[in-house]
Parts: C-alpha cells; structure tokens; sequence
C-alpha cells in the first residue's frame, strides 16, 4: 500500500499525492465506491514522503524517529484497533505490535474489526471504532 511513495526514493523530500486507485487500494478497499469516492475527494491530500521512509527503514535505524520504546513503564493503557481487511496496516502488522507490547507491564488490548479497512475511523462505521475505544477507556477507570 505505501509502494507509491517507496518505490521512488527521490519521494523522500517530496509531498506524495495518491490517485485514486491508489487511494482506494490502500484506504477505501472495504467500502463501496460511492463512499470510496466520497473518502477520495474530502481526505486525500499529498502527504510528506518522511514517515513513510522512516517507518520502512526502522529496524535499520536505530536512531530512527519511529523507535518506540516498548518497555516504558511510564506508559498507559493501549488499544490497538485494527481492520480485517487494511491494506496499509495489516491485521498481521497489528498483531506484532500487540505482541511487542504485551510485555509491557500496562494494559494492552487488541480488537480486529471484521470487514474494515484503514478508513474505519473516517468512513460509514467510525462509529463501531468509537464505541470500542470508549468501552475500552471506561473499563480502564473502572480498573484504576
């Protein structure tokens, strides 16, 4: 899903634009194209190359931007939502961090949400991902 912008390394400096096809493989797959048109045209902008290539290069870098420290004591509870169908964050990417992460010593959850892709916060069933995470923080006060 990133290989529009990775596949070119002078993108590392630039501000990448997406076509719609583009758009749709990585973004809007698990929505009908009406919607997926309705995505295109209200969030797709040209994004920054960096991220990306920092991402990608992570476990290279140690000094990389993108270093999480999994240990952190300091760190609360964490909710890794994830969709069944996401192109850009797979449910196989979402589940190694949860692995990473359940070693920390707070709370770590994970909750795959069947037929969503990467817009499951913008599309019709943001709503789904809202409740999740509000069901989430209200069982985390109840435990703190």
């Amino acid at each position: 899903a990133a290989s529009p912008v990775l596949g070119n390394p002078l993108n590392y400096n630039r501000s990448v634009p997406l076509t719609y096809e583009q758009f749709r493989f990585a973004f809007a797959n698990a929505v009908d194209e009406d919607e997926a048109h309705e995505l295109y045209e209200t969030y797709a902008v040209p994004a920054s190359g960096v991220p990306l290539f920092q991402a990608a290069t992570a476990n290279l870098n140690p000094w990389t931007e993108a270093q999480v420290d999994t240990e952190n004591p300091e760190r609360g509870p964490l909710l890794i939502i994830s969709g069944e169908k996401d192109n850009t964050a797979p449910v196989a990417i979402s589940n190694a961090s949860y692995k990473q992460q359940e070693k920390n010593p707070a709370v770590t959850e994970i909750h795959e949400l069947p037929n969503r892709g990467h817009s499951l916060v913008i599309d019709h069933g943001w709503r789904e991902v809202a409740e999740t995470a509000l069901a989430f923080i209200a069982q985390q006060l109840k435990i703190g």
